[in-house]
């Protein structure tokens, strides 16, 4: 089978010949990337200005990740009518990717980041404490601009629906390490909704639909479900029990991940690694497809041993079937 094959029986539960990957040289990848570009008319006015106006700034130069927003530009909602939205009606943003695209020639599975942020953006924008209080206090204008943001990820559906891609993914975190930012109540009556018309819309141009998201959220997971949600991307799976995600929600959602990132992966020797990927596959894969096993790069920054890694590569390829015995 080929890899977009193979991605995709995993994520409809058909029964794929291997376990697909995400894995670098030379271990199994199975996906393509691809992703659209910056705005080609926008020039940051100070240094680490994103498009939306948010500044980030890193702790020290010896700062590996990505920094921290700084300057909040929606921390006065008075800003709101003078904040600027990214333009992704711009096809200059797509011009590279279908180059990229027919480039394909192993078949992988092309997948497409698009600017779907809703938790990770409100936060960016307003600021930790003022994100968490608006739904309360704030509510129709953070419906106002949930509805701009999720506007901003259809605008790039629509440029790429005609491309080839077979799935979209994007990034938004939703978990502290023992439970979500927000309550399923409030998830449901200000998020759900909006990723639901996303996730819809991807499906009517037949994509199937991935979403990245650390911590604790298995409480919302239902809620990603009906919202036609068909994969979960988790870098930490153990605050929440393997056994128990596969028991509430195998079958019904699939799951690709490379083995807990913040406590085997760290603490654990390679036999303890090797022996947790094995168990992603035999509990997370137990339904005829249902899991996707990935890589996390940058380890380095948060401590992941080199052997851990390899013993994470050759497991993942060693027991890279879903009935592994």
């Amino acid at each position: 089978m080929t890899g977009r094959e193979l991605v995709t029986r995993a994520v409809t539960f058909d029964g794929p010949e291997r376990v697909p990957g995400s894995l670098p040289d030379p271990w199994c990848n199975d996906i393509l990337r691809v992703r659209p570009g910056p705005d080609p008319g926008w020039k940051p006015s100070v240094e680490g200005e994103d498009e939306f106006g948010c500044i980030w700034k890193k702790v020290s130069p010896e700062d590996r990740s990505k920094g921290q927003v700084k300057v909040h530009p929606l921390a006065d909602w008075e800003n709101l009518e003078d904040l600027r939205f990214p333009d992704y009606t711009i096809p200059e943003r797509y011009s590279h990717m279908p180059g990229e695209i027919e480039n394909n020639s192993e078949d992988k599975f092309v997948m497409a980041s698009i600017p779907l942020s809703l938790i990770h953006r409100l936060r960016y924008l307003r600021g930790n404490r003022a994100a968490m209080v608006d739904p309360y206090m704030n509510r129709d204008r953070l419906e106002h601009l949930l509805d701009h943001l999720t506007q901003i990820a259809l605008d790039s559906l629509e440029q790429i629906r005609d491309l080839g891609i077979d799935g979209i993914v994007s990034a938004d975190d939703w978990g502290l390490q023992d439970r979500s930012f927000m309550s399923p109540e409030i998830f449901e009556k200000f998020f759900k909704e909006r990723y639901a018309k996303v996730y819809g819309r991807a499906h009517e141009y037949g994509m199937l639909t991935f979403l990245h998201s650390c911590g604790h959220i298995s409480e919302l997971l239902d809620h990603f479900i009906d919202a036609n949600l068909d994969v979960i991307q988790m870098d930490q799976q153990e605050n929440m029990g393997i056994e128990n995600l596969a028991d509430e929600f195998g079958g019904r959602i699939s799951f690709w991940c490379p083995v807990d990132i913040q406590n085997t992966m760290v603490k654990g020797s390679p036999s303890e690694v090797a022996s947790y990927a094995r168990r992603l596959i035999g509990t997370l894969g137990a339904f005829d497809g249902g899991f996707i096993s990935k890589y996390y790069g940058g380890g380095e920054v948060i401590n992941h041993p080199d052997e851990n890694v390899q013993a994470m590569f050759r497991a993942f390829k060693k027991y890279g079937r879903y009935h592994p015995g």
